[in-house]
């Protein structure tokens, strides 16, 4: 029989449900997490032994399940789940950085939190899935300082709302997710529009309350189901290792860290050489762990005891910048350098044809194409390493996506501007902060490219030293200070408000009044780097790259598509070789998008025009050509798609006996639509367009000579004007 065990929690009238039972009984902790219809299952265990690395071994993976939509999703040829999606990494990574820090700094053993998405209802799966790994975590045996507790918000006409559900956070375009512990906050996400500085501290402050409650609540579970932790190892360096350690390395550190001289690499392998030297056999883990501990300690104590940096800058002080808006290749579409201090990235711009959008297939967006993208590459050359060039890693795929959020709300809408953008971010040179570089840029190319930005993005990371009570903030954060800070708070926005933030700590957390005060040092650093950046350009070029596509869009009646395709795609394959285009795209509501060169493009459209025109009352056609007669009158062809009917009364002014005395098929004559019935036949008029058009004709008794005059003179003046009143062949001979 099972055992099981339920808990509920109602926060702002949505109720979560956690419910532990023994269906993964080998797993070290693991609960089900549900709200409304969206249930997510994590798992934590630790493996026995220590790991060889010498840092804390953390994986976590977060698993979409195609059952969880009801749908058989993947490939034609795959049906099952492969490699996670971008929104499964940006998950996992989402609550890697919630729980991270709050393991014990001595632990090496493994540790796998896998968070299982079994069915999604109305709610984003990424919140319950941070509760459920610190639920996990929490009632298991490993040792870990939680719980943690996270909240999303959406900002609505009402304001900022907390647990929006899918349906009504589609169409909004802010949101901020928060994760916290007791009154810190451990970790953002956020993708705005222009959004205050002020409204995210405020929300700060009203997640605050959610995040209490939540954890009041995981509290209470743990107090009852929880069990006892296990004793992380504690493992000190000798006393005799310390003892060379301050007298032959500590002042060396220093020396290496604030000036030109030599490495802290360089006095780190000295020191082992010297352990080495004295027989002393301590375990190399401790012995690395003690040299990062002092490395860390002494950064910490120069900058908040003596205002003191690595490089000797002020704390508010941004590197010297670079920008470069194109001269690269004039066969890119755009590109954009921008450097600040030894962070060097180049971003290069490639625009396409609706049809080259990206069609996601997940199971939160399974028919959705995403015409912007931004890739981030950070290859191991960049940091003056050798290693692995391939697919793209986590960070990478994280990175390149925070990029992406915050340039994706200054973008011109598909209506205004219809292309597909790619945005490909090469990090040449890295010394901290490459993702925020890369913002740069980007806004670059992207300018250089002429795309019609609403206004320039720039980005800084901001980071944090803390030595009890005491703190520094400090902008522009490189290698050395992201390594040993406390916090990554990059956050990106245009002169108006910030557009993307992503906060981690290696703390357990920062105050509100931290952020806060981080929030106005990035301000204060994206005007200084925007000024710059507007300086090389102050705004997007006026043309495209004359090697872009040329597009152009037109709208035609839905019921029209189906002709305009084809059997089998058949027509508009056609369409595509007889004009030379590049892509026809359709959407589902007549949305017509047709690139290529500028002369083929106007073919092209100019034929599409033709094959869907609609017809009304008055409107004329020069030269519609007669289908076929019959005893009342003639039918005759005003478009690919559209038949009119010429009543034998509506040929001339004068009597005729019958039609096929004055036209046969394959004629063209001048016509004007008299009439559209309800059931979408058409009547034509050609007497009403021009009364004498067949007074010749008329007047010959060589009604064979006439028509065979007729087609001669439609030969002869190709797609011209038909009017050929007057004299006939005869006439014109005598």
């Amino acid at each position: 029989m099972q055992q099981k065990n339920s808990f509920t929690t109602t926060i702002n009238d949505v109720t979560i449900t956690t419910t532990f039972t023994d269906l993964a009984e080998n797993a070290g902790g693991s609960v089900f997490v549900e709200a409304g219809d969206t249930v997510v299952f994590v798992s934590a265990t630790m493996s026995e032994h220590e790991a060889s690395q010498d840092y804390f071994p953390l994986s976590v993976e977060f698993e979409e399940r195609f059952y969880s939509v009801g749908a058989i999703l993947g490939s034609r040829f795959v049906r099952r789940e492969g490699r996670p999606s971008q929104e499964a990494v940006l998950n996992a990574r989402i609550i890697d950085r919630t729980i991270r820090p709050l393991f014990p700094k001595a632990l090496h053993n493994e540790v796998q939190v896998v968070a299982m998405v079994l069915s999604l209802g109305s709610y984003n799966p990424d919140v319950l899935a941070v509760m459920g790994a610190s639920l996990a975590l929490g009632t298991s045996s490993i040792p870990w300082n939680g719980p943690v507790s996270a909240v999303r918000f959406s900002q609505s006409t009402d304001g900022w709302q907390p647990f929006t559900n899918f349906e009504e956070a589609k169409d909004l375009p802010d949101h901020i997710l928060l994760c916290g512990k007791e009154e810190k906050i451990t970790m953002i996400e956020m993708e705005g529009k222009e959004v205050a500085e002020e409204q995210v501290a405020q929300v700060g402050e009203q997640a605050m309350h959610i995040l209490a409650d939540l954890q009041k609540f995981q509290q209470e579970v743990i107090a009852q189901i929880g069990r006892k932790k296990q004793e992380a190892p504690i493992v000190e360096l000798s006393d005799a290792a310390k003892n060379i350690f301050d007298t032959a390395i500590s002042s060396k550190i220093k020396q290496a860290m604030f000036s030109s001289e030599g490495s802290v690499e360089a006095v780190q392998e000295e020191w082992r050489k010297l352990l080495e030297e004295k027989e002393i056999t301590d375990d190399k883990k401790v012995v690395d762990g003690y040299f990062e501990d002092m490395v860390d300690e002494l950064v910490h104590t120069e900058a908040v005891e003596n205002g003191r940096r690595a490089d000797e800058r002020g704390m508010d002080e941004v590197r010297p910048l670079y920008t470069q808006a194109g001269g690269i290749s004039a066969r890119l579409h755009g590109s954009g350098i921008f450097y600040r201090g030894g962070t060097h990235v180049f971003t290069a711009l490639t625009l396409g044809s609706p049809g080259d959008a990206l069609s996601l297939n997940t199971i939160e967006d399974p028919e959705t194409d995403e015409r912007f993208m931004h890739h981030y590459n950070f290859p191991p050359y960049s940091t003056g390493e050798v290693g692995r060039i391939g697919s793209p890693k986590r960070r990478e795929i994280g990175h390149g996506a925070l990029a992406e959020k915050a340039l994706r709300n200054v973008l011109p809408s598909q209506d205004d501007f219809p292309y597909t953008m790619r945005l490909v971010s090469e990090c040449f040179a890295s010394n901290g902060s490459t993702s925020m570089g890369s913002v740069c840029a980007s806004t670059l190319a992207l300018m250089d490219g002429g795309v019609p930005i609403l206004a320039p993005v720039a980005g800084i990371a901001i980071g944090l030293m803390q030595k009890g009570d005491k703190y520094v903030l400090l902008t522009d954060i490189q290698g050395p200070e992201d390594h040993h800070g406390a916090m990554d708070f990059k956050v990106a926005g245009t002169k108006n408000g910030i557009t993307a933030i992503q906060m981690d700590v290696k703390i357990e957390g920062i105050t509100l009044a931290i952020l806060a005060e981080a929030l106005e040092r990035g301000r204060a650093a994206r005007l200084h780097i925007l000024e710059a950046i507007t300086k090389e350009l102050p705004e997007s070029r006026a043309s495209l790259s004359p090697h872009a596509p040329h597009i152009e869009t037109l709208t035609i009646d839905p019921e029209c598509i189906g002709m305009v395709i084809g059997t089998g795609g058949k027509t508009i394959k056609q369409l595509r070789t007889d004009t030379g285009v590049d892509s026809i795209d359709i959407e589902d509501d007549g949305t017509v998008s047709v690139s290529g060169s500028k002369d083929a493009v106007a073919s092209a459209i100019e034929k599409i025009h033709a094959m869907t025109r609609s017809f009304e009352v008055g409107d004329t056609v020069d030269d519609a050509v007669i289908k076929n007669i019959t005893d009342f009158g003639a039918f005759a062809e005003l478009s690919p798609s559209k038949d009119g009917m010429i009543h034998v009364s509506e040929f001339s002014p004068q009597r005729i006996d019958t039609v096929a005395s004055v036209v046969s098929p394959g004629d063209t004559v001048p016509v004007i639509v008299k009439e559209v019935r309800p059931d979408g036949r058409i009547a034509l008029s050609v007497k009403d367009r021009d009364p004498s058009f067949f007074d010749a004709v008329l007047q010959n008794t060589d009604r064979s000579d006439t028509r065979s005059h007729n087609k001669h003179r439609h030969n002869d003046r190709g797609k011209g004007r038909k009017f050929f009143g007057g004299r006939n062949k005869k006439q014109r001979r005598q």
